[in-house]
């Protein structure tokens, strides 16, 4: 009897904390209690310190205003931001006049009603011609 009273106990206590979870989730995507706003435009995502890590996105419905967390990861391509996500094609052959190679994406995800290109195109430089040989490893190959 004493099992099935602490069961209960838990069950209602774990009810009652993922009750709580999905209440803050809804003040963040709907705003405040009470708040009848239902289109959020939410701004870029500025770091807190030099150009990438943690920092805040900002968000307006009306005459509410909103500050929210997130993260600009390091590696992102500042040419089309963080928040557009593209799906690329493989790298073309190396211009030997720029001594550059291009790709070109296609928009495949917009996040946060960011203004994003449908198609971009981006180049990196081109990689050394050959790489030397690796070095054979020690006690192969040996008599």
């Amino acid at each position: 009897m004493q099992h099935r009273g602490f069961l209960l106990l838990a069950l209602v206590a774990l009810l009652a904390l993922t009750s709580a979870v999905a209440k803050k989730k809804d003040k963040v995507k709907k705003g405040s209690p009470g708040s009848e706003c239902t289109e959020w435009t939410w701004g870029s995502c500025t770091p807190s310190s030099k150009d990438c890590g943690m920092g805040l996105r900002e968000g307006t419905c009306g005459t509410q205003t909103q500050r929210i967390r997130c993260k600009v990861p390091c590696n992102w391509k500042k040419e089309f931001g963080a928040d557009c996500k593209y799906k690329f094609e493989s790298w073309g052959e190396c211009d030997v006049g720029t001594g550059t190679k291009a790709r070109q994406g296609t928009l495949k995800k917009v996040r946060y009603n960011a203004q994003c290109q449908e198609t971009i195109r981006v180049t990196k430089p081109c990689s050394p011609k050959t790489k030397a040989k690796t070095k054979a490893k020690k006690g192969k190959g040996k008599d």
